[in-house]
């Protein structure tokens, strides 16, 4: 099993139980495909670098689960189409 970590950018146009549900999906898609949630980290809302679909901030969290090699895939291709995630990444993280 590897250690990866999702950052995630939640449109700040939305109300917070909207915001709730969109993480949550998040994490169900992760405990879906096989791996296991370590960490949440909820950013709050910060300005974003450049406008993103016309937005100017966001909420930004960072999920950090254990899994094997396909899961950030699959997890990747299914936040792609989620409505109110304006950016995504999934990465490896280092072994300490």
């Amino acid at each position: 099993m590897n250690k990866y970590e999702l950052a995630l950018v939640v449109s700040a146009k939305i109300e917070d139980e909207a915001r709730a549900a969109v993480v949550e999906a998040a994490k169900n898609l992760v405990t879906r495909f096989g791996g296991v949630i370590t960490n949440v980290e909820d950013q709050g809302k910060k300005r974003l670098a450049y406008e993103v679909q016309k937005m100017r901030e966001g909420y930004y969290y960072f999920i950090q689960f254990d899994a094997d090699s396909t899961v950030p895939g699959e997890i990747e291709q299914r936040v792609r189409i989620m409505d109110n995630v304006i950016r995504y990444l999934c990465v490896r993280r280092d072994e300490e």
